[in-house]
């Protein structure tokens, strides 16, 4: 009896210990959404999902208004708390290159998600890159739009300062076989300025005969703008990333076809993959091309009840 309850208590004694140790891991999240962002309300709803069920600790870091500028001292300012590891956005290569691949280098591991590229990961040295590839997205978007034979289109871009979201405008252009030139506008972040500059570009090209939003918030006030004024059935609307309203105007036909890069894959994902690396040193084999997944009145129940929260 003795020897069974030295021998359990010490079984109980290194459970405990690797609970602990568990425990005392810890994520740093550094994404470039604005707080009014509801797209990346799903990225951190995964994360901290994973982050539950493995017993991690996560914290999440954003810039002030989105302001691009402070994502290099939010990173600094993560690697400098010394986590377990760190998951990023890459906005801007120029801007979060250096304190990424600085944090690297002291041994923190990095994860790249939503914005980057599997190229810009490999640069800066982080361990894998979980996101879709942008061109690609915004071509197959196109190809469904010159299928309706749709041959011109206005992109409303509100977060033009991002090299990647020209990706967007231009995969779109190339799927129906036209220049993108003039067609996309840096719509801003505000809906009024969204709504405002959209409907002048629209009144100056009448012609116009597809919308791209490149998510939520240009989306949202675009949607009701197109039913206010009638014209629910003039353009082919087509967006990036889901919303409630993305998803009510697919049912009832306004928005044609959404673009979905699965953000719970990005969040959750990253999740993961740090955990079990610095756990066990495991690591899968290749970045996780997230998206893109197209989904249309045909499919939009399967996402209608997770819609802004998981999808």
């Amino acid at each position: 009896m003795k020897a069974w309850l030295k021998a359990t208590l010490g079984a109980c004694a290194l459970l405990m210990s690797t609970a602990s140790g568990f425990a005392a891991e810890r994520i740093v999240f550094v994404g470039h959404w604005s707080e009014s962002d509801s797209f990346f309300n799903v990225i951190r709803n995964s994360a901290q999902l994973a982050a539950d069920q493995l017993g991690v600790k996560i914290e999440f870091r954003n810039p002030t208004g989105g302001d691009l500028s402070e994502m290099g001292r939010l990173i600094d300012q993560a690697a400098a708390s010394k986590p377990t590891a760190i998951i990023a956005t890459v906005p801007d290569e120029n801007i979060v290159n250096d304190p990424l691949s600085n944090a690297v280098a002291a041994g923190i591991p990095v994860v790249i998600v939503n914005s980057g590229s599997a190229e810009i990961a490999k640069k800066i040295g982080a361990l894998r890159y979980i996101g879709q590839a942008e061109y690609d997205a915004g071509k197959a978007a196109g190809e469904q739009a010159k299928a309706a034979q749709v041959k011109s289109f206005l992109c409303v871009n509100h977060f033009y300062q991002h090299p990647v979201s020209h990706q967007r405008c231009k995969g779109f252009a190339d799927g129906l076989g036209v220049p993108l030139g003039d067609q996309e506008i840096d719509s801003g972040t505000d809906p009024n300025d969204v709504v405002n500059r959209s409907a002048a570009f629209l009144k100056a090209h009448p012609d116009t005969q597809a919308i791209l939003t490149l998510g939520p918030t240009s989306a949202d006030p675009m949607i009701k703008w197109v039913k206010d004024q009638g014209a629910g059935d003039k353009y082919f609307f087509a967006s990036f990333d889901l919303s409630k309203d993305i998803v009510a105007a697919m049912k009832d036909g306004t928005v044609k076809v959404a673009i979905d890069q699965q953000p719970f894959l990005q969040g959750y994902d990253a999740v993961t993959v740090l955990t079990n690396y610095a756990r066990y040193g495991v690591l899968q084999a290749n970045d996780v091309a997230s998206g893109p997944g197209l989904i249309t009145k045909a499919n939009i129940d399967q996402v209608l009840a997770l819609a802004g929260k998981y999808r």
